[in-house]
């Protein structure tokens, strides 16, 4: 008999591994060896070695015994019985035999031997159908103040003559033969492990577990009959860039007479060229003249609720915000109104006429005057 390999060997690990670490390579070597993928005459061998080695470094406790132990503490443990004593508890839950069989084996639908049963089937009844995905651009204000936009979509309509069963009266409908109703058909083959099973769509009624005599002649056996429609969507006031507005019934068909999926239509809305958003607060930058900013001014703001009168008060500073309380948009969720921003940035008139030239140098010696130095002098001295 062959001597025996230690576990971290055979599973190509360290023994510091982690749990995810021997997993992975349990994972990765069941998958090479298995002796229906793996026809070398010692596959069957290392599939039973590399599957011992797992079912004991994957539980602590017997990973902590081997580690003391080694071989001689695992006697008794089962891990000895031809490298399959305790062969589901080396798996957990089986979640890890499911994940490795279902690569070549479409899953468990039903093992023999092993009590497995299928996690899934295909559906005969009525099925929804997907949800579909659009997009809508809208303009600054039609975001802020939401309005009505007519969309024009081909939509699947059950058949009305039919209820969607595709058939000319409900005596034409019966169940199909092969799959006896159930919508499936199952594959067995017999390996050396049991005999597994994998589960398919009935060929012959594509899943339905019904065959039709007499076809419905509205919808030509389809179950629907397809039309282009027009619809009111409401694109409630305050929406952002993103956001989704959900229409039931607009998605694509469903199966077997079920309900259609939905319509997601994405908002994209786009930049105003003054006005810029965060959230429900609207920014504007607002350019004064440096005289304006000296001496004060009152001007005509713009926002989007029409004109309002804002005062600039005498020695404003560029950069400083004002806020107008109100002027902002409506939260569609909460109902609360966002403020309007306004930032001040002041303008250096480039061109300027003699006259107000020479009205500039009068105050410049004005200001020299007044406090014997300029700004720039001072400035110049905080370096010193």
């Amino acid at each position: 008999m062959a001597e025996k390999r230690d576990y971290y060997e055979v599973l190509g690990i360290s023994k510091g591994a982690s749990e995810d670490e021997i997993k992975k390579a349990y994972r990765s070597l069941a998958k090479k060896y298995h002796p229906d993928i793996n026809k070398a005459p010692d596959a069957e061998a290392r599939f039973k070695e590399i599957n011992e080695a797992y079912e004991v470094l994957s539980d602590p406790n017997k990973k902590a015994t081997y580690d003391q132990f080694g071989f001689a503490g695992m006697d008794g443990s089962g891990s000895q019985a031809g490298g399959f004593g305790g062969f589901s508890q080396g798996f957990g839950n089986m979640d890890d035999l499911n994940d490795i069989f279902s690569s070549f084996f479409g899953g468990m639908g039903g093992m023999g031997g092993m009590g497995g049963s299928s996690r899934s089937r295909q559906r005969s009844g009525p099925q929804r159908g997907n949800d579909r995905l659009m997009r809508m651009k809208i303009s600054f204000m039609d975001a802020c103040f939401g309005k009505t936009e007519s969309i024009n979509i081909d939509l699947d309509e059950t058949c009305s003559a039919c209820g969607g069963s595709g058939a000319a009266s409900p005596s034409d409908v019966e169940t199909c033969s092969t799959c006896r109703g159930s919508g499936t058909v199952i594959t067995q083959q017999r390996t050396a492990f049991g005999v597994f099973q994998t589960q398919s769509v009935c060929p012959d009624c594509k899943g339905t577990g019904k065959k039709i005599r007499r076809i419905c002649p509205h919808c030509k056996g389809s179950g629907y009959n397809r039309r282009r429609v027009d619809k009111e969507i409401k694109i409630p006031a305050g929406i952002a860039d993103g956001q989704q507005l959900r229409v039931q019934g607009l998605g694509e068909r469903g199966l077997n007479g079920g309900p259609n999926g939905d319509l997601y239509i994405e908002i994209n809305v786009e930049p105003h060229k003054q006005f810029e958003r965060d959230g429900r607060n609207i920014y504007l930058e607002i350019p004064i003249s440096a005289v304006d900013a000296t001496i004060g001014t009152t001007i005509d703001v713009p926002t989007i609720h029409g004109d309002v009168s804002m005062k600039i008060p005498a020695g404003t500073q560029n950069g400083r915000q004002f806020r107008l309380k109100g002027k902002g948009i409506n939260e569609t969720r909460t109902g609360r109104q966002g403020d309007q921003i306004c930032v001040v940035t002041i303008k250096v008139d480039e061109d300027l006429s003699r006259k107000e030239k020479e009205l500039y140098r009068q105050l410049q010696e004005l200001q020299g005057t007044r406090s014997g130095e300029s700004i720039w002098t001072r400035f110049k001295k905080s370096f010193s």
